[in-house]
């Protein structure tokens, strides 16, 4: 299991400095049931926008 996940997204909830994501789990989904050839074919369902 990955010790440290990191993401880009700024506005994200789970966002942490250095790109750190600090969620508890983190839900990814492919686009075409459960495969997917690329990155640009998934898609994190972990994300909450910051407001």
């Amino acid at each position: 299991m990955a010790k440290d996940v990191l993401c880009e997204v700024e506005n994200c909830v789970y966002w942490g400095e250095g790109n750190k994501c600090h969620a508890d789990a983190i839900y990814v989904i492919s686009h075409n049931g459960t495969k997917a050839s690329d990155q640009e074919e998934t898609d994190c369902k972990t994300f909450e926008p910051r407001h």
